[in-house]
């Protein structure tokens, strides 16, 4: 009789570690979903910066073509012409990093 109260403690405490490992799991694999979205979401952050990196290169190749006095023709070369220096300094960058 004397074990009765003791049993009964150590089967509460049993049920009380098995309920903390559970929820220690259920914490681990929500940390796991969240590590994991959180890389994702760095990469599309990444990809969209370079996205908006390419358009304001755009933008400001735009700008110089629609800026300077000649002819159409001309002015699509100037473009394509700056486009790959652009590019090709991008590349440098790249390279250097």
């Amino acid at each position: 009789m004397a074990n009765h109260p003791i049993d009964q403690k150590l089967t509460g405490l049993e049920k009380k570690v098995n309920e903390l490992i559970r929820a220690y799991q259920s914490e681990k694999a929500k940390t796991s979903q969240l590590e994991s979205k959180n890389q994702s979401l760095k990469t599309e952050v990444a990809d969209l910066k370079a996205k908006l990196a390419d358009f304001q290169n755009q933008y400001k190749i735009a700008k110089i073509v629609s800026s300077t006095t000649v002819e159409k023709d001309e002015s699509v070369e100037l473009k394509n012409k700056l486009n790959e220096y652009i590019k090709e300094i991008d590349r440098c960058i790249a390279h250097m990093s």
